[in-house]
């Protein structure tokens, strides 16, 4: 019989792994502080040559981003009443005035809830078809696993048209129940192939134990099986709420106005004489927040999620 020893790690050895992760971490983290300060530069300051590291903080991109304005003549603004609120100071500071708000909160409310809702029916149909495939015996059953799959190889560009003529056929073109049907068949392939490798790996006699114990199928599918994967629900929620929440291509040809959501509205952000980069920059980091907040509620879930049903015992 052969031994193996597990030989500790050189103090270099460790240096070097640990700078590797610093600088990774670096390199992945950097561009995201770079769109978080860029949201509290002024225009002047975001399209600064060199950049400017060391700027004075302005909360005019968030402002610019929640309002519409309408430049107006030293004149007519001297006419005006004195500012009501520190908003409006720093409208007027760039001789305009507030006409109203912006369409960035709707745009925001349609990707919640696009993404979520979505997210929800990918999860509940993904758990009750990856079930079937573990514990029944389907015919064909591994070709119908191939074109389930199959159906997330295909590039967006490759099924835009049809999908478009399809939709503006049945008068689902700028809704939300479209572009969450749309997302959810898009997203379901990924959640039965997770969550099947997860449930094969639940032991097939605690749901015998229970049916003996006079539980009928659906009961031991909801009250013992479920609870044991429910790990691999929120890793699959992760990633199907994250492809919704970023998804662009779909989101440009099919939302225009009601449904639209916040990638594609958010590069059309315009300022004076161009693009209003901290603007853009605070409705991006905005933005990122709300999938921010669900990756850290279910983080414990994330690792084992997506490990536990790949190696077979």
């Amino acid at each position: 019989m052969s031994s193996y020893s597990i030989t500790e790690p050189s103090p270099r050895q460790k240096w070097a792994a640990g700078t590797l992760v610093i600088a990774y971490a670096v390199i992945t983290l950097l561009p995201l502080v770079w769109i978080l300060t860029t949201g509290f530069k002024s225009p002047v300051d975001a399209i600064a040559y060199p950049p400017k590291i060391v700027f004075e903080p302005s909360l005019e991109g968030y402002v610019n981003l929640f309002t519409t304005r309408t430049r107006v003549t030293p004149e007519q603004l001297e006419a005006l009443p004195p500012p009501a609120t520190w908003y409006e100071e720093i409208v007027r500071d760039r001789d305009m005035v507030i006409a109203g708000p912006s369409r960035y909160g709707e745009r925001f409310l349609n990707s919640v809830i696009i993404g979520f809702g979505s997210t929800f029916l990918s999860v509940f149909l993904g758990t009750l078809a990856a079930y079937a495939f573990s514990r029944f015996k389907i015919p064909l059953k591994d070709d119908l696993l191939f074109f389930i799959l199959s159906t997330r190889m295909m590039p967006p560009i490759a099924v835009a048209i049809p999908i478009f003529l399809m939709f503006r056929t049945l008068g689902l073109s700028d809704t939300h129940l479209g572009m969450i049907l749309l997302y959810t068949a898009v997203n379901i392939s990924l959640a039965v192939w997770l969550l099947k490798g997860f449930i094969d790996e639940i032991p097939r006699e605690y749901e015998e134990a229970a049916l003996i114990d006079g539980y009928t199928r659906f009961q031991a599918f909801y009250k013992v099986v479920l609870p044991q994967a429910a790990t691999g629900i929120a890793s699959t929620a992760i990633f199907c709420l994250i492809f919704s929440w970023n998804e662009y291509a779909f989101a440009v040809l099919l939302t225009s106005g009601t449904a639209q959501t916040a990638p594609p509205f958010i590069p059309t952000i315009i300022g004076v004489g161009g693009q209003d980069w901290p603007a853009v920059a605070a409705g991006a980091t905005l933005f990122l927040v709300p999938v921010m907040v669900f990756t850290i509620l279910l983080r414990k879930h994330l690792l084992r999620g997506i490990t536990f049903g790949a190696v077979r015992k």
